[in-house]
């Protein structure tokens, strides 16, 4: 090969050598580049994955079909809005009673669908005794233990009807009691057609209140019978604890026996009741004695506080509140306590006691407001009305719901006060069919 031909192809290699580490230093910077690219966008994700998702708490609640309302919004969307970001309450609105709720929480725990956070659970004592021997619901006592303001955000006598027979709380507890009770609504434009100017203040002068009412052609009660049969059943075991007998046996959980001389003085003040209501109010729920109230119809209701903001706005001024006659309300703070199903994760359940502490604080406020409010320009007369009752030192009945077997409540009653009402059956059957539901409870159990 010629001298020149050699140099030109020495040149050419050397080229190639230099255009080939070239290449590769290039493929190496690309390489490099597509790496840390890549690390970066897993950096991103990283970084996004690390931030924290809000995290959703399911819950089931009512719409009122008597009014629309739903039941508890306010306090579900003042923890919405302040834990927006870390939790949130995933409400499922339901058309239904109350009622219907309690019978729901039964068939949605057996088929394992219940929401994280359940109310009511106390006013079914046997189903609440069940959910707590079955480990269904939290115990709340150690988050109790270890937030010292949230104790002593709860008043004791709501701490100690909260507090089961194991010394454990599984409901969370609302703030106080001021909330939780329960007397007599009255329409003053109805009693001074008859002439009353007051409502009555011992039980002999409620009776002969009915008898002028009704003497004048004003039906004095909206009661009903099915469900628990709560609106007369509210009035006859208020009227049972007049006696120190009657009172203590309000305070027994599940009776062994109704055969006692109070179980029948309820029985026939419920036969009684029931000459002065209405026609509709057999076979129907609480919903027909409301607005038979609502509407006029009737002079009195017994019902409690929540019913206030039940109420069309007009009525806010136009009925008063009292409590039932010898200064009795009747209340089970306990019932107010929510309660966390425990199948659910540490997060969720985490967030639903974070919930239950939100509660016991706004309940906390609502109180303040309500005591600074009362009297005041913009608080109705009926809001008063109830202040002042709750704040007269009465004496407070225990509430049957929290005491006596689901099956009394939800089967006999609807059974039996109607055949009551209308001379079928005396009050000492309904003594024996009240006797009757305790042996089958046990049976079952």
């Amino acid at each position: 090969m010629e001298p020149g031909v050699r140099s030109g192809f020495r040149m050419t290699e050397r080229r190639t050598v230099i255009y080939r580490k070239y290449m590769r230093s290039v493929l190496c910077i690309v390489l490099i580049l597509t790496l840390l690219s890549g690390c970066g966008r897993d950096t991103d994700r990283t970084s996004q994955s690390a931030k924290k998702k809000e995290i959703d708490i399911p819950i089931i609640l009512t719409v009122d079909p008597t009014s629309g309302k739903k039941t508890e919004q306010d306090v579900i969307d003042a923890f919405n809005e302040e834990y927006a970001g870390t939790y949130h309450m995933k409400v499922e609105w339901i058309m239904e009673t109350e009622e219907e709720y309690r019978k729901n929480l039964k068939r949605l725990n057996v088929t394992d669908e219940l929401p994280a956070v359940i109310y009511d659970v106390r006013t079914l004592p046997s189903f609440y005794q069940m959910m707590v021997a079955d480990g269904r619901i939290e115990n709340l006592t150690p988050y109790l233990e270890a937030d010292e303001k949230w104790r002593e955000m709860i008043e004791p006598a709501v701490m100690e009807g909260c507090t089961d027979e194991d010394s454990n709380v599984y409901l969370g507890p609302i703030s106080t009691a001021a909330f939780a009770c329960s007397g007599m609504f009255w329409n003053p434009e109805l009693f001074e057609e008859a002439g009353i100017d007051k409502f009555p203040e011992t039980w002999e002068e409620f009776w002969e209140c009915c008898e002028k009412l009704q003497e004048h052609g004003i039906i004095p009660l909206g009661l009903h019978t099915e469900g628990t049969g709560w609106a007369p059943m509210l009035i006859a075991t208020a009227e049972a604890a007049s006696t120190e007998e009657g009172y203590n046996f309000m305070k027994e959980l599940l009776p062994e026996s109704y055969a006692n001389d109070t179980g029948l003085e309820i029985a026939e003040t419920l036969q009684k009741l029931f000459q002065y209501t209405t026609e509709d109010a057999f076979h129907a729920d609480y919903d027909v004695a409301y607005n038979n109230f609502v509407s006029g119809k009737v002079a009195m209701i017994p019902n409690g506080y929540w019913m206030i903001n039940q109420l069309p706005e007009e009525w806010q001024e136009k009925i008063r509140f009292s409590a039932f006659p010898e200064n009795k309300l009747i209340a089970s703070p306990e019932t107010f306590g929510w309660a966390v199903v425990s199948t659910y994760s540490r997060e969720i359940k985490e967030g639903a006691v974070e919930f239950l502490k939100f509660r016991t604080r706004f309940n906390q406020e609502e109180k303040k407001e309500l005591m600074d409010k009362n009297g005041r320009n913009g608080s109705s007369q009926l809001l008063q009305d109830y202040v002042n009752a709750y704040n007269n030192n009465p004496q407070i009945v225990p509430n049957y719901q929290v005491k006596w077997n689901s099956i009394l409540q939800e089967e006999t009653l609807g059974e039996c006060l109607p055949e009551l009402a209308a001379g079928k059956i005396t009050p000492a059957q309904v003594v024996e069919a009240a006797n009757e539901s305790i042996r089958e409870y046990e049976a079952e159990r």
